[in-house]
């Protein structure tokens, strides 16, 4: 049984974050810092900032969406100075 994860990548570069979901961080890290012509192309390099685990993907989704709703970058840091589920 695999986990699932909802991820938060910032990019300096282009000062955003961007909020998914996916089963395999690394793979959809190494995505997002090569495939052109998406709406992360542009943010490149994207780097990891947050990350939740879950049992199963309609959890993450749930999750993704629900911070996607806030559409608060001010949300997002706060979760992001909360949290102490990523080394740094």
């Amino acid at each position: 049984m695999s986990c699932f994860y909802v991820y938060i990548l910032y990019s300096s570069s282009a000062d955003m974050y961007y909020v998914g979901s996916t089963n395999d961080i690394e793979r959809r890290l190494s995505e997002h810092n090569r495939i052109k012509g998406k709406f992360t192309d542009r943010g490149i390099p994207w780097r990891l900032v947050y990350k939740e685990v879950f049992p199963d993907r309609s959890q993450a989704l749930s999750r993704e969406l629900s911070i996607k709703k806030m559409k608060s970058r001010q949300y997002i840091e706060d979760l992001i100075s909360r949290s102490d589920r990523l080394s740094r």
